[in-house]
């Protein structure tokens, strides 16, 4: 029992400095971190972003109206109370851990008129494969679903060995974020509808990446 309670101890101790280490790096990054942002949507909306890419979340900007679903693990714990420096609001929950309750809440912030990011292939994978959550929230709130891809041709912008290539700007960073046209989603669609709209989201966010990737330098000096 000793030994648990240590362990316990021992894990708590190591999150609690992680999250201040990295709120550090957060106050510091907000002000490094350049975002050009291309289409940015106007009005209500829900992010479809990938896992690797939560550090848009930097370039939200009206984050008094915005909520980013978060994975209710320990890494999310850490992202989501280290987010608070920058005013990112989070709702915890993923569809292995409090995931109804996560987009029971997730879909009242929506109805109360607050905009949305989720991570369509998190907590695990496939990588950059779109998962049904978000169309099904979409469908129970009639927000519209924004693709959105980002990126940075910086060598401050590292890609980590991580499932999800995970890519976060480290020190002073250009980059260029794009938005594609919104998805609506109705309120009658069926399951086999639903399956072929997160196709449609997954081709539109790859079709977001290779314009980015092809018209990366104009977009940056626009």
């Amino acid at each position: 029992m000793r030994v648990v309670k240590k362990r316990k101890f021992k894990e708590a101790f190591q999150l609690w400095w992680l999250i201040r280490l990295l709120k550090l790096f957060f106050l510091m990054e907000q002000h490094l971190l350049k975002i050009k942002h291309i289409n940015y949507p106007k009005g209500q909306f829900i992010m479809s972003m990938w896992h690797r890419h939560q550090c848009l979340t930097y370039g939200i900007k009206d984050k008094n109206k915005f909520f980013a679903l978060i994975s209710a693990s320990n890494d999310g714990e850490i992202i989501a109370e280290a987010a608070k420096v920058l005013n990112i609001q989070s709702i915890r929950g993923s569809s292995g851990r409090r995931g109804v309750a996560a987009s029971l809440e997730l879909i009242e912030k929506l109805k109360e008129g607050n905009s949305a990011a989720i991570m369509v292939d998190g907590p695990k994978g496939p990588m950059c494969k779109v998962k049904d959550g978000i169309v099904n929230i979409a469908k129970l709130t009639g927000v519209p679903i924004i693709p959105a891809y980002w990126t940075s041709k910086d060598k401050t912008f590292f890609t980590f060995n991580t499932w999800d290539k995970f890519q976060v700007p480290i020190g002073f960073c250009r980059s260029v974020a794009i938005y594609g046209e919104p998805v609506f989603i109705p309120e009658n669609i069926t399951k086999e509808e639903m399956q072929a709209k997160c196709i449609e989201i997954e081709k539109s966010m790859k079709k977001l990446e290779t314009d980015l990737n092809e018209n990366y330098e104009k977009y940056l000096k626009s």
